[in-house]
């Protein structure tokens, strides 16, 4: 490229990957999304590396697998001293601004390092939340209907924050970084969102597997939050309500996008949309997430990378390779011209936004989970996550460390206070049938344990960036030389 571009960093929440109309679900309606898609790439077999929010942000932001640097926290975020791509960016000569005050992956002081602005020009008038209908709604973080009475959340906040930015841009380079709450629970949308999807017409969750051979966790959530009864009809409406959720942020990128055209920066932008991870939405009869959870519905990620016609990256391109979320770091700083000053595990996208089927990964790896000794370092959340959290102080093996390694054919999760579950996806792609040490899998079974390992050991850790002396001079008293 002649000059570096500027770049629309756009993360929804919680946002499934099968949600998507580009991604091939034909009841939501995403126009935005979708057109995105059609003038960039879309990767199918993005993974993310941790199945909760911070800690997958923060693999995002550095590259670096959860286990690296002890990422695997809702409260231990990237530190000064630890590289992140806004900072990375900012450094290397980018204005980089932060639209709205979402995103819970820096440590204090860091936000101040890694941008040049933050927050929102137009402020929130509503926080998220309130009350919750009666029965057994509150457990599955639906509230349905809020009004449009001219309300700001602080999604729409961060949006306007974006649009008002775009109006007067700085001098190029720029990143603008838009993280969002939604699609994230509590599931809750006003019109005309609300009533856009047909409650009949949208899509029953996957239905529960063998119990004897699930995760213990699943059964726990269903019996602790008294879900096990709730309809097909309860279920629907809150997949429709999501996807009202999901239709607003549409429109709200669509807004984004239209901002960076009346600036002039079409051509010379590179966007970015991806999600940090999935949402059960009523799959196995569970709702939300779970800091074990490896199914495809929470780790698969839709991510989409989209430039202006004029900086020769490929339009209308579907790319199936085993990606991981950690590529996004490498793929951006090529673009933009700029080295890594630290090691990572990331592998850039570019070659595949010109030429899909070009070799990239075999295996997308993802991790997550407690050891018992770590359990007072699980979150203790407030209602209506506190059945949640008191599940995992009681018995800290409901939320043990996991890790799963998938190709294109496979899942493979290996747990550490439990059996460990095989699911061919090429035949049962909601992972529901665990063939875990049936003999006829073995070889497969021993293929992707081994493939574990061998990338445990090759990203246990990184050597610091900086050396060290081997004899630093010291500014002590000889022994014996004290004054006494």
């Amino acid at each position: 490229m002649s000059s570096r571009p500027n770049f629309v960093i756009f993360m929804p929440d919680q946002l499934r990957a099968d949600a998507i109309g580009a991604f091939g679900n034909p009841h939501v309606s995403t126009p935005h999304i979708d057109a995105l898609a059609a003038r960039g790439t879309r990767f199918t077999n993005a993974y993310v590396q941790h199945p909760v929010c911070s800690p997958s942000r923060a693999s995002i932001l550095t590259g670096w697998y959860p286990h690296t640097a002890g990422h695997r926290t809702l409260t231990h975020l990237l530190k000064e001293h630890e590289p992140n791509l806004l900072r990375i960016l900012k450094d290397a000569g980018y204005h980089v601004t932060w639209a709205g005050a979402r995103g819970d992956t820096f440590a204090p002081g860091v936000t101040e390092l890694s941008v040049h602005e933050y927050g929102f020009s137009t402020r929130p008038t509503v926080g998220y939340g309130g009350e919750f209908p009666d029965g057994v709604w509150s457990r599955l973080f639906y509230r349905g209907l809020v009004p449009d009475d001219g309300r700001i959340d602080p999604d729409e906040a961060a949006v306007r924050s974006a649009e008002q930015w775009l109006a007067a841009p700085p001098e190029q380079p720029w990143v603008l970084f838009v993280p969002l709450v939604a699609p994230h629970c509590p599931f809750q949308v006003e019109e005309p969102w609300f009533s856009r999807f047909d409650r009949d017409a949208v899509p029953d969750p996957a239905a529960v597997g063998d119990p004897a051979r699930e995760p213990r966790y699943m059964r726990a959530i269903r019996e602790r939050y008294g879900i096990s009864e709730v309809t097909p009809e309860q279920w629907r409406e809150v997949v429709a309500t999501y996807y009202g959720m999901i239709a607003r942020l549409d429109d709200q990128l669509g807004r984004v996008m239209n901002a960076v055209t009346d600036a002039g920066a079409a051509e010379d932008t590179v966007t970015l949309f991806f999600a940090d991870h999935g949402e059960y939405l009523g799959d196995y009869g569970l709702i939300e997430k779970w800091p074990s959870a490896m199914h495809d519905c929470i780790t698969r990620d839709p991510l989409i990378i989209s430039a202006g016609s004029g900086l020769g990256l490929g339009q209308g391109r579907e790319c199936d390779a085993m990606v991981e979320m950690i590529d996004v770091l490498p793929t951006v700083l090529e673009l933009a011209g700029v080295e890594a000053p630290h090691r990572h595990f990331g592998r850039s996208l570019t070659r595949l936004l010109t030429d899909p089927a070009a070799p990239h990964r075999a295996y997308a790896f993802t991790e997550g989970g407690f050891t018992e000794e770590e359990e007072p370092k699980m979150e203790l959340p407030a209602f209506p996550y506190d059945l949640k959290g008191a599940l995992q102080h009681e018995d800290p093996t409901l939320v043990g460390k996991a890790v799963a390694v998938r190709d294109q054919e496979w899942t493979y999760v290996w747990r550490l206070y439990e059996a460990p579950e095989l699911y061919h996806r090429a035949k049962d792609p909601q992972e529901r049938t665990n063939l875990a040490g049936l003999g006829e899998y073995a070889a497969v079974e021993q293929r992707l344990r081994d493939a574990l390992l061998r990338w445990f050991v090759e990203t246990a850790d990184v050597i610091p960036a900086d050396a060290d002396p081997r004899l630093p001079q010291v500014d002590l008293p000889a022994p014996g030389a004290v004054a006494r």
